[in-house]
């Protein structure tokens, strides 16, 4: 019996335990976003690998660690592109960590200075309540016009009520989601040796001075 034919890879080791996420790419360029102009490290994946990358995580659980796996339809190229590509994607999940504890910092602020303005409503509309009914006690329209008053309160609360009971946690699970997947492992297993020279033509596995000195010499 024929062993198992091992295909070439490069990166991070993963250990059994790990849930792995898989992508399958052509070029490895395809998972960044070409409209942004940033170094290949600091560039930003794009939305359509970031949701299915995010969106598999989310499926496992949550004590799970991750590891992911591109699948690479091209031969080996340089020897640091696995390490370039595991630093671009942790530095991108790093940063969409701070972005969205900053996210979650600005809504618990609001949400704080939104219980203020809403406790002083609610206090106000029940003194101004309890006000109206002391001067048109007896009167047909003074009940009414309590509860309406009692009414505006509770509705000044329901803003910073949303805030502290649903709106917090889906971020700041989302942020732990994000710094799970700024530590996971990144290996890359080449699928395809056939065109073992695809590599020269996948940004950023060519550095910008060997791009550009072969795009000047390149015929028009």
């Amino acid at each position: 019996m024929n062993a198992e034919v091992q295909q070439p890879a490069a990166g991070d080791s993963i250990s059994p335990g790990c849930v792995q996420i898989e992508v399958h790419v052509a070029e490895l360029k395809q998972l960044f976003n070409a409209m942004d102009p940033s170094p290949f490290r600091e560039r930003d994946l794009d939305p359509k690998a970031e949701e299915f990358i995010a969106s598999w995580a989310k499926e496992a659980p949550r004590d799970a660690p991750l590891a992911m796996v591109v699948h690479l339809d091209r031969g080996m190229g340089r020897t640091d592109e696995a390490v370039a590509l595991r630093e671009a994607v942790h530095g991108y999940f790093i940063e969409r960590s701070r972005v969205t504890r900053q996210r979650l910092h600005d809504l618990l602020h609001r949400g704080r200075i939104s219980l203020i303005i809403g406790v002083i409503t609610l206090s106000a509309l029940f003194a101004l309540s309890d006000v109206i009914g002391a001067i048109m006690s007896g009167w047909r329209a003074s009940q009414p016009l309590q509860e309406s008053l009692l009414i505006g309160g509770w509705v000044a609360m329901w803003r910073p009520l949303e805030v502290f009971l649903y709106d917090w946690w889906p971020i700041r699970a989302d942020a732990r989601l994000f710094d799970r997947l700024a530590q996971m492992p990144v290996r890359i297993i080449y699928e395809n040796q056939t065109r073992a020279s695809a590599w020269k033509t996948d940004w950023p596995a060519v550095p910008p001075a060997e791009r550009t000195q072969r795009e000047q010499t390149s015929p028009p």
